[in-house]
């Protein structure tokens, strides 16, 4: 991979590292990891811990447990996120995670090599996108520009914004509330109004008109249409044989 490029707050890109955060003010830092593979999230809070001594460092496996770990209180200063882990649904888990917290910022940490999707993610919001594959000291860097205020991309990923329809997906898809949320995505999984409920602890009509908020919101007329454009932002593919099946 190649070296990564610094690009600052008015977009003007220059080589380099961020300044370094001293022992002080890395020992007020605080992060959230996120990512459903225990190793990868054990890796990257490694890295952080030896970089910047007695920050502390919360764990997630899920959107919903970001989600949770944000609205415990406390400031955070980084959140590292996976797009592919569940309740994601790919951009559109970034989305309304800027939505609910702003202030927030979020730098994706993920296997995709699309520099089109790392830049779609910077424009929906990311502070930055740094590739799984990147070596440990690449991350620190990362991690230490933009906590400088600096957005991080590979150097190859850097190019001409072009306009994507999914970014407007990407927006409406972000109007949903984290339980209309986290029903599509139970959707997407190829689960019934039935055992949505059953997996929410809600009943099955609430389920209904969560399924009718989303349509509307999304500006579709049908379940299996939903489960179409939230596939768009997901970046793994699901089987439509299952999902478009599923029973209103």
């Amino acid at each position: 991979m190649g070296d990564m490029q610094v690009a600052g707050p008015d977009d003007t890109e220059t080589q380099g590292a961020a300044g370094m955060v001293g022992p002080a003010a890395a020992a007020g830092l605080s992060f959230v990891v996120a990512d459903d593979h225990p190793m990868v999230r054990d890796a990257l809070a490694l890295a952080l811990a030896g970089a910047f001594p007695g920050a502390r460092i919360a764990q997630a496996g899920s959107l919903a447990e970001t989600q949770a770990a944000l609205d415990a209180g406390g400031e955070v200063d980084l959140v590292i996120l996976d797009l592919d882990m569940p309740g994601m649904l790919g951009l559109s888990g970034l989305a309304a995670l800027r939505n609910a917290h702003p202030s927030v910022p979020v730098a994706i940490v993920s296997a995709t090599t699309n520099p089109a999707a790392m830049r779609q993610a910077i424009t929906m919001g990311a502070a930055g996108f740094i590739p799984k594959l990147a070596a440990a000291d690449r991350f620190v860097e990362a991690v230490q520009a933009i906590l400088a205020g600096a957005v991080w991309l590979p150097e190859d990923a850097h190019g001409e914004t072009v306009a994507d329809p999914d970014q407007d997906l990407a927006r409406r898809a972000a109007q949903l509330t984290p339980q209309q949320h986290r029903v599509l995505s139970l959707m997407v999984e190829g689960k019934a109004n039935k055992l949505i409920a059953y997996e929410m602890q809600i009943s099955e009509p609430t389920v209904k008109a969560h399924v009718t908020e989303i349509l509307r919101k999304l500006g579709v007329s049908s379940r299996t249409q939903a489960v179409i454009l939230a596939q768009r932002l997901a970046p793994g593919p699901t089987p439509l044989a299952q999902t478009a099946t599923a029973p209103d």
